[in-house]
């Protein structure tokens, strides 16, 4: 199986799906200026997997932070989620509403003021439109699918064991569940994803799942790697 590893002198925090948790994000936007001030690297990078969006109560409060304030290292990844593709999907077509809105849109949408909502799905999709700006709108189509460092590669789903890295299909990187997970081939890099919610942190020698479901849970988590080391920083369980 692959070797844990990274380029000397970086240090690289994943951050797990937030789906509009702002107030877990502050948090763990908290542990890692005290983790960085405590022992500072030579070279830092966040990556966030994705599902920024949906199901919690803030997800204006978490496009807007990602989108505009300034990393808490020396750069910032944010990648997509499959709620993120939902959204847009729904942005692009009036016909992606009503899926959206089902898994979670609608909270979305009450965090960017357009409640109550219309009733006929065109006037919702008008109020969409109306309601996000186009700054955000912006940020969310322009988020990359995999980020690669050092042995790792990170992504919000995972990958499809049966197609190389470099051709892999882009609906699978935010999508795929059940091939990706069942696998215990080496897939070439260590997987380090969301998507899937897991009691605690999957540490398993092919991938690593950070999904802790902050927003039912209250636990968000933040796998840090460093050389061969992996340790976590976690907002606790409500």
């Amino acid at each position: 199986m692959t070797t844990p590893t990274l380029p000397e002198g970086l240090r690289i925090y994943a951050i797990g799906d937030v789906h509009g948790r702002f107030d877990l994000l502050h948090a763990i936007a908290r542990m890692i200026e005290a983790d960085l001030e405590a022992s500072p690297p030579a070279a830092a990078i966040e990556i966030f997997l994705g599902d920024y969006v949906d199901r919690g109560p803030h997800s204006r409060e978490v496009v807007e932070w990602l989108a505009e304030m300034p990393p808490l290292t020396d750069e910032r990844v944010c990648l997509l989620g499959n709620h993120e593709d939902m959204m847009l999907e729904a942005l692009a077509d009036p016909e992606g509403l009503p899926n959206w809105l089902y898994n979670g849109g609608d909270a979305t949408l009450a965090s960017y003021g357009a409640t109550p909502l219309p009733h006929s799905p065109a006037a919702i999709w008008n109020a969409c439109i109306a309601a996000i700006p186009r700054s955000h709108q912006e940020f969310l189509s322009g988020l990359e699918r995999t980020a690669a460092f050092g042995s790792y590669l990170f992504v919000h789903a995972g990958i499809n064991p049966e197609r190389p890295l470099d051709d892999q299909d882009p609906q699978d990187l935010v999508w795929i569940r059940g091939p990706f997970l069942n696998s215990s081939a080496d897939f070439g890099r260590i997987v380090v994803h969301g998507h899937t919610p897991v009691a605690a942190p999957d540490f398993r020698e092919n991938r690593i799942n950070i999904d802790t479901g902050a927003v039912f849970t209250g636990c968000l988590t933040c796998l840090v790697l460093e050389g061969a080391t992996q340790r976590l920083l976690q907002t606790p369980h409500e």
